[in-house]
């Protein structure tokens, strides 16, 4: 006859395997039934936010507090190529630029965008920085026919208003990729229901802590990019809002 040890034993066994049994059957069902985020911006079926890739942009230009310098010129060129998939950004395009017209940065200028001299002295102008631009989208497949890509800013004066005119003053054309975007306000607006005044007041509204350093052109990107993804977890329609 088996000693009650020996059956107690027998019992706590056969306990065991069929716990290890259930476990492997629930790792095996987990393992095949979890499907990661795409890591780029093509994957199965259309893009859940319409389109395959945001391109976040946001300028800063020549600037002084009581005489503004007539051309304005654009002395950052931030741009963040974020997956409308994900919502991760997969590359930057960022260089300083070096005015053609009034290279000399002014005391207002530096203080309101941390931007000192030296940062654009010997840096490209914005005829070679349009060149090295266009490039970098050629390398990252943006102007590859079945890749939806739009920009988006915080506001229309960026794409409406200064590029063109400084294009316009020197005598070059804008870029066609420049002729339409999403003015981040809008969404906001749909999903928030109020106009968005502001990127720092749209962050405060969304209770998203502000990162880096305001009127820096890619720290500006970086939250106007968490901002985009914010709306987007709330359900924000994403569409162009603006074109010239």
């Amino acid at each position: 006859m088996e000693t009650c040890s020996h059956i107690a034993a027998k019992r706590l066994l056969s306990t065991a395997l069929r716990s290890l049994t259930i476990f492997r059957h629930m790792a095996h069902t987990s393992t095949h039934s979890f499907t990661p985020p795409t890591p780029g911006g093509k994957g199965v079926g259309p893009p859940p936010h319409g389109f395959d890739y945001f391109l976040v942009l946001d300028f800063e230009a020549t600037c002084d507090k009581n005489n503004p310098p007539k051309p304005q010129e654009i002395i950052e060129f931030p741009v963040l190529k974020v997956c409308g998939r994900t919502f991760e950004t997969e590359s930057t395009f960022h260089t300083y630029v070096q005015p053609d017209v009034h290279p000399q940065l002014t005391p207002f200028c530096t203080e309101l965008t941390g931007i000192i001299q030296d940062m654009v002295d010997g840096q490209p102008n914005l005829q070679q920085t349009l060149k090295a631009f266009g490039s970098w989208m050629g390398e990252q497949g943006l102007l590859t026919a079945d890749i939806s890509s739009v920009f988006v800013t915080c506001g229309d004066w960026d794409l409406r208003t200064m590029l063109p005119s400084q294009c316009s003053y020197l005598n070059i054309p804008v870029p066609s990729c420049f002729r339409q975007w999403i003015n981040i306000k809008k969404p906001y607006s749909q999903v928030m229901g109020h106009w968005g005044k502001g990127m720092m007041g749209m962050l405060r509204n969304l209770e998203l802590p502000h990162e880096g350093r305001h009127h820096s052109g890619i720290d500006d990107c970086r939250n106007i990019a968490r901002i985009l993804r914010e709306l987007a977890r709330r359900g924000a329609v994403f569409q162009v809002t603006s074109s010239r």
